[in-house]
């Protein structure tokens, strides 16, 4: 497919009226394709996104970018992001909601109106040109104009609305709106790519436009992240109803549809009964999601495409270059360098100036309860021991944001702040997004993750985190079984039958084992035998390199997802 170039005389609309991917499509990728997704972490100036889901699609559109790829990416331009994490006076965590300006979005000139709670809304698109931060070129909605009532101004204020309305409201927006963007851009996909089930309300639309749901099957993909039914979005199906979710089906012709029998709009359950083919996000997610989803009927496929992230984005390149030419002496002066720069960035936010020669051990990602952000704190008596060992000390950082009206993930992170006043070599950072995430993994010594088995899907933030220098310390879950060689190129709690355990003995497991390893095979290795350590390291950069770079991923869409008959 040949470039398309605009004059200064084309006006913006004509650019939009026939639209092609403006750059020479690779010819293994050139099947169209759209990419709906609630949120993408392209870059730090575009907050519209909240955690994992969002890293893995702006790796994903980064990605098609450089593969050179047929796709494009739909989502939704969230006035006030996700939120803005902030501090109260004590030092806890404070939500704000802060409008962001981004004047380096292009107007579309494209507006239409959708049905949401049987009223019109207007939709208005923003663009955001592969050049910018290239990406794959994202289409973003927006019902914040002045054509709208304000409660529809609202839907795309905030990602994830507490509101259940406005939340479903949001499904119907990305969907249905981002279906009719589709044909306004006479883009014309052979592929539909559902990334979650966010969107699943498309079906609907495509249902009207094709007739049948085999048509519909022949060209819907769907990425699955949740390891447990209970986790999976799931609405009153007569609140979706006269929300207009079902775009003017009846509650019978739904029914019949999806196989929905009782009042549960199950949003999963529907995306994978349309589907032609799923796929899970790590190889263990995979044989989690299989197990879940064999009790019903009409499921698709489901195949597992791991997760990963850019490598060309997030890796530090001087760390590579050190290590690819065996120059020892800059290797351990760059990762210095990255300690300090990011220890700077601690130290304005706490007060805590830390030391760039002693061993930091960073968690860092979205606060959910399953993740057990506290868990190492739980035992006071080793964790105090721990923070004032004299003979191999150690530095803690913690950072994430909570969901902001998840009560018990925020108590969580207030508690943490309240410990580290008692420490200086604790430190608690807030504002974490994608900078701050680059900074706290290039600080890391030590990246830990240590979530409840089989909870995590995949759990991306340590491969980002090895492509900077830092050493995976997990739990065996999500993408880490594929990826981890206990005491080669990381360290992982030995598993065993979690299903037999309750809750609490299974954190008491955990827990015992992530001291042992930590106090009697990790700091002697960091401190005793620093080489094995730098090989360590090394090796960990080296193992995620291309197993867990998102071309490779992006590859395997078209490969096994897209291009699979």
């Amino acid at each position: 497919m040949r470039p398309e170039f605009y004059g200064p005389e084309t006006t913006i609309m004509a650019k939009f009226q026939q639209y092609h991917v403006p750059y020479t499509i690779d010819p293994r990728y050139a099947k169209k394709v759209c990419y709906f997704s609630m949120e993408f972490a392209i870059h730090q100036p575009l907050k519209i996104y909240s955690g994992g889901l969002g890293f893995l699609s702006g790796s994903h559109l980064r990605s098609a970018y450089e593969l050179r790829q047929n796709l494009i990416g739909i989502g939704i331009l969230w006035k006030y992001g996700y939120y803005d994490q902030a501090r109260n006076q004590d030092q806890t965590l404070q939500v704000q909601w802060n409008e962001k300006i981004y004047n380096y979005l292009e107007d579309t000139g494209i507006k239409y109106q959708i049905n949401i709670h049987d009223a019109p809304v207007w939709v208005k698109v923003f663009y955001l040109n592969p050049e910018t931060f290239k990406s794959a070129p994202l289409f973003l909605l927006s019902t914040d104009v002045p054509e709208n009532d304000y409660v529809s101004q609202t839907i795309t204020h905030r990602l994830y609305d507490a509101n259940v309305a406005t939340k479903v409201a949001q499904f119907i927006l990305l969907g249905i709106g981002g279906a009719r963007l589709v044909e306004e851009l006479k883009f014309k996909p052979e592929v539909y790519h559902l990334n979650e089930a966010h969107a699943i309300s498309l079906v609907f639309h495509l249902y009207k436009k094709l007739g049948s749901v085999e048509q519909i099957r022949k060209q819907l993909v769907f990425t699955t992240h949740t390891p447990e039914e209970a986790g999976n979005e799931k609405h009153d199906i007569h609140l979706c109803l006269k929300m207009s979710y079902f775009n003017g089906l009846t509650l019978d012709e739904v029914r019949k549809l999806t196989g929905i029998t009782d009042d549960q709009f199950n949003h999963s359950l529907v995306a994978l009964r349309f589907a032609r083919l799923a796929n899970a996000v790590s190889e263990l997610h995979g044989h989690v999601s299989r197990k879940i989803w064999a009790r019903y009927d009409g499921i698709c496929p489901i195949i597992h495409i791991t997760n990963s992230q850019n490598w060309k984005y997030w890796a530090d390149k001087q760390l590579y270059f050190s290590m690819d030419e065996a120059n020892e002496e800059r290797f351990e002066d760059r990762k210095k360098y990255l300690k300090r720069r990011a220890f700077d960035i601690v130290a304005d936010q706490t007060g805590k100036l830390l030391d760039p020669n002693v061993f930091t051990v960073v968690w860092a990602r979205r606060f959910a309860g399953y993740k057990r952000a506290d868990l190492i704190t739980r035992n006071k008596q080793r964790f105090e021991a721990l923070l004032n060992n004299k003979k191999y000390p150690i530095q803690f950082i913690w950072a994430g944001k909570p969901y902001p009206v998840d009560y018990p993930a925020i108590s969580d992170f207030n508690h943490l702040v309240h410990i580290s006043k008692q420490y200086r070599n604790m430190a608690v950072c807030v504002g974490y997004e994608l900078t701050l995430s680059k900074r706290l993994k290039q600080s890391a010594d030590l990246w830990l993750n240590n979530p409840r088995v089989p909870r995590e899907a995949s759990g991306t933030s340590g491969m980002t985190a090895a492509m900077n220098g830092a050493v995976n310390f997990s739990t065996n879950d999500g993408w880490i079984v594929e990826f981890i060689n206990h005491g080669n190129n990381g360290f992982v709690v030995p598993p065993t039958d979690y299903e037999k355990m309750q809750v609490h003995e299974q954190d008491e497991y955990d827990l015992n084992f992530m001291y042992d390893i930590l106090e009697r095979q990790i700091l002697p290795a960091y401190y005793d035998t620093p080489s094995t350590w730098r090989q360590i390291v090394q090796n960990g950069m080296r193992d995620v390199r291309f197993r867990f770079d998102s071309n490779r991923m992006a590859n395997e869409y078209y490969e096994l997802l897209y291009n699979a008959q």
